[in-house]
């Protein structure tokens, strides 16, 4: 880290907003997809469109966040993603007001690319803020912020509109996405003026060049196989994270369940144990690879329970594969960026395009969803959880 002060405390609390607000926008997709499987009579594998819709712009947009950043720092870059937010909040109003799936959609792949830019800015900013062999924990930290916001949305949205998500209509929508515009826009004026020093990674400028001698021996980022391959697993694993978050709502709608969106809090509440003990654990008593390894593992059981539990309660075993989710991001992050050095921003918006992964697992799952049932649709995590456990083991050493 090329800073003088090692003290970060007030940076990282107001990047631990944004991460919050990144959980928030995310999170009314969860609210979305019942709305509009009934109010536009659409299957549940196009209404998960919406939420693939949203990571589109991670993989398009990857590589301009990056540029952007490079060229007008991470703060700028952060206020500039909640513009792109509050146009595209903006754009669900006349959405709901035409009952446009085509608005929806591309109101969401605009609040997709407002999160890519976000996303592309703390991510590597929390990262490189402190020591790399601490990262996981200051990821850890916010994830916490991060996760907490996903079941706020859709209760914030049944609250305002007065309905539960199986009872509201699009025209229900317009009133809460006033608000949350204004919320947007005043979170983009915090960022451009919160105190966030401009940092740089070991080795990324030529003074600390010579502090990574491996990345100094590259002419090109894709000359790093560990960042290749956990890339991959960066993209198996929103896949799959994302599953366990955005269809909680909808997995109880579909099986009758009373008051549906109360039940998105199963997903966050598991992830939030694992970072608690993720900030605990890490890096004292437990390595980053060793965190993987053992998520990786919990949320391969996980998927199994949902798939082979009764229905009545397979829904609660969605914690347990949230809980394996929890360290996965703050441990693929660090080990997939370790001895980038000038190549880390190049490298950060590799794994940024790679967390398009809901744009493929998010259409396979609704269309499993409409032909074998929500419960089996959730064989699909498996897969995704068995390559990150091949990358805890072997994928994150390949030099």
């Amino acid at each position: 880290m090329n800073q003088t002060s090692k003290n970060f405390a007030v940076p990282l609390a107001f990047v631990g907003m944004m991460f919050f607000a990144i959980g928030f926008a995310l999170g009314i997709n969860s609210f979305l997809v019942p709305v509009l499987e009934g109010s536009l009579n659409i299957s549940g594998g196009t209404t998960y469109l919406i939420i693939a819709a949203t990571f589109l712009p991670f993989l398009l947009f990857g590589y301009p966040a990056a540029m952007t950043i490079k060229a007008i720092g991470y703060k700028k870059t952060m206020a500039l993603s909640f513009a792109i937010f509050a146009v595209a909040f903006g754009l669900f109003i006349p959405a709901a007001t035409h009952a446009s799936f085509a608005l929806f959609l591309l109101a969401s792949f605009i609040s997709g690319t407002g999160n890519a830019f976000l996303q592309a800015s703390v991510n590597p900013y929390t990262t490189i803020l402190g020591p790399l062999e601490s990262a996981a924990k200051r990821i850890s930290i916010m994830g916490i912020c991060n996760k907490l916001a996903w079941p706020v949305a859709p209760v914030f949205l049944a609250l305002v509109i007065g309905k539960s998500a199986d009872q509201a209509v699009i025209s229900d929508l317009n009133t809460p996405f006033l608000i949350i515009i204004g919320i947007f826009v005043l979170l983009g004026i915090i960022s451009l003026f919160a105190p966030l020093p401009e940092v740089k990674a070991q080795g990324e400028d030529e003074e600390t060049a010579d502090d990574c001698p491996y990345a100094n021996s590259k002419t090109s980022v894709m000359q790093f196989p560990h960042l290749l391959l956990g890339c991959l697993a960066l993209f198996f694993y929103v896949g799959a994270e994302t599953v366990s978050l955005s269809t909680l709502v909808d997995y109880a709608a579909y099986y009758g369940l009373d008051n549906p969106q109360m039940y998105a809090w199963i997903g966050p509440v598991g992830m939030v144990i694992g970072y608690i003990c993720g900030i605990i654990l890490i890096p004292k008593f437990m390595s980053q690879s060793t965190a993987l390894l053992i998520c990786s593992l919990v949320a391969i059981a996980g998927s199994l329970l949902v798939v082979l539990l009764p229905t009545a309660v397979s829904i609660w075993a969605i914690a347990l594969i949230a809980l394996g989710c929890s360290l996965m991001w703050p441990a693929l992050w660090p080990l997939a960026m370790a001895d980038l050095g000038k190549f880390t921003k190049a490298g950060s918006s590799l794994l940024i395009m790679a967390m398009a992964g809901p744009v493929v697992i998010l259409p396979l799952l609704g269309w499993l969803k409409d032909s074998f049932g929500m419960q089996n649709a959730f064989w699909l995590c498996v897969p995704c959880f068995a390559y990150i456990l091949y990358y805890a083991l072997k994928g994150h050493k390949v030099r």
